[in-house]
């Protein structure tokens, strides 16, 4: 999809289709006044006959409207123009994409952006319109026999802007929103990609593949014999039981040193980590789980593909930060040398560890991942893992979990949630569940018993992040959807990427 920016009135426009928005009480927007003069009132007779009332969703294509250039016109319906939010623009957009592929249009100029959205300016409306058209345009088909492709496909999408002042920055927009929206693609991809073909090696080899496209991104990969030597027992006690061996894929973006002397590392800025679990699948292990949706536990890497998404939309941005991906990638099946509920595992930390459910493995290979971040000398660390059912219950699939040892970084993932509409919300971190951990056997438990499970097991977590400032996503419930629209979301690289995109702007 090639995406741009062009001021200009909307009648003057010689291109396939006008993209215009329409309030609610019949209300016109300013695009939608213009056209109306140059046609004579056509628009206004429209809304008056009641062909459109300007609700979200309502949508009207009109053919060869008198005195414009375009071969058509949309109308869309974006509700009452003050109460219209983040969530309600990706909706217009998305309803317009949906529209717009049975309209025969290739070309499309969008003035949706145009649209008043709470504290939004042009461009973040411009960048979320992309990240919304691709949304809508998602499709996982690469292991279909037969694909039913669209005889006349979107391919080009003008967002209007005002004057030549927002041009340059519209501009900018779109290759974030470019950025961003292949991100969100790429962790989509590597989410919905079955067991069978996405293996820790696979996962090793697409960081590989990344870092052969962007040439400031370095990836190192430990097999299972530097992980021993390292001491990691709790990350590997969880790939016993698979065939596939472990991986530790360790991705370098370094953009943001301010140094140039590499020897002298005084001056250079500390690193952004991002851990995600790369559990590619998850039968529970010795502690199977039930055979209904067992098929979703191919998501169980999503942490680990979120990553891959946010450092390509960096690396894509050529953003000057340094971060480091870390992800552990593990296959956790049952076998005759698995790890048994009650084994006693070391981790790289020297704490001990009862395993009393070998279906809490995601903690299990994170702790490692966590401890070994150390040796980067972080700034902060951000791990990201389908973590825990307990987070479904509580928050369902609108944001994801996040309890944090750090408030100031807390803080940070809550308004940049806020405004990727990728949200996220607090629960507390309390040391009085650090109590549910206890162990008669060992220095801590992998499980803490029915009550709060999604911030026991960030306790547990937090029990190897003692000597930087870290947070914890719990992304069980947004990673993917199920039913009839069964799918990754890509969640959360948009909140992740503007995490960082803020912390560039406050430098």
């Amino acid at each position: 999809m090639e995406y741009t920016v062009k001021s200009g009135n909307p009648e003057k426009q010689r291109i396939g289709c006008v993209v215009i928005p329409v309030y609610a009480s019949r209300k016109l927007s300013p695009s939608g006044r213009i056209i109306d003069k140059a046609s004579n009132g056509y628009i206004s007779n429209l809304i008056r006959r009641g062909e459109i009332e300007g609700d979200l969703g309502n949508c009207l294509l009109l053919h060869n409207v008198e005195n414009t250039l375009c071969d058509r016109v949309l109308l869309i319906g974006c509700g009452k123009e003050k109460n219209i939010d983040v969530a309600a623009f990706y909706k217009i957009n998305s309803h317009m994409v949906k529209r717009l592929q049975a309209s025969g249009a290739t070309e499309i100029a969008s003035y949706l952006t145009e649209i008043p959205v709470k504290r939004k300016d042009i461009n973040w409306k411009v960048q979320h319109s992309i990240e919304a058209i691709d949304e809508t345009l998602y499709q996982f088909n690469q292991l279909k026999s037969e694909i039913n492709e669209t005889r006349r496909p979107l391919r080009k999408f003008i967002f209007s802007v005002n004057g030549r002042g927002q041009l340059m920055q519209g501009e900018k927009a779109v290759r974030q929103g470019m950025a961003i929206s292949a991100g969100i693609h790429l962790a989509k991809d590597l989410g919905n990609m079955p067991g069978n073909i996405c293996t820790p090696d696979y996962l090793a080899k697409q960081a590989e593949i990344l870092s052969k496209h962007h040439k400031k991104v370095k990836t190192t990969v430990l097999e299972e014999k530097d992980m021993e030597k390292l001491g990691m027992g709790s990350l590997l006690s969880v790939s016993k039981g698979s065939r596939e061996p472990a991986k530790l894929i360790i991705l370098e973006y370094m953009a943001g040193d301010k140094n140039e002397d590499k020897q002298d590392d005084k001056n250079q800025q500390a690193p952004i980590v991002f851990v995600g679990k790369g559990v590619t699948f998850d039968s529970g292990g010795i502690s199977l789980k039930p055979g209904a949706g067992m098929d979703e536990m191919k998501y169980d890497m999503c942490g680990a593909a979120s990553v891959l998404g946010v450092i390509s939309a960096c690396a894509e941005m050529q953003l000057p930060v340094n971060i480091i991906g870390i992800i552990p990638a593990v296959e956790n099946m049952p076998d005759g040398i698995a790890s048994r509920p009650g084994d006693i595992v070391t981790s790289m930390s020297g704490q001990t560890i009862e395993i009393l459910n070998t279906d809490a493995e995601g903690r299990l290979i994170l702790c490692d991942a966590l401890t070994y971040a150390e040796k980067f000398e972080p700034d902060v660390v951000i791990d990201i893992a389908t973590l825990t059912g307990a987070c479904i219950v509580a928050l369902g699939a609108h944001p994801a979990g996040l309890l944090s040892n750090h408030n100031p970084l807390a803080n940070d993932l809550l308004s940049a949630g806020q405004s990727s509409g990728d949200r996220c919300w607090q629960l507390p971190l309390w040391d009085d569940y650090q109590e549910q951990l206890k162990s008669n056997f060992a220095d801590i438990a992998n499980i803490g018993g029915k009550g709060a499970g999604t911030i026991t097991a960030a306790c547990f977590l937090s029990r190897f992040t003692k000597k930087y400032n870290w947070a914890h996503l719990d992304i069980a419930g947004v990673a993917w959807k199920t039913g009839t629209n069964k799918g990754a979301t890509g969640r959360p690289v948009g909140l992740l990427t503007q995490y960082v995109l803020d912390r560039c702007n406050d430098c």
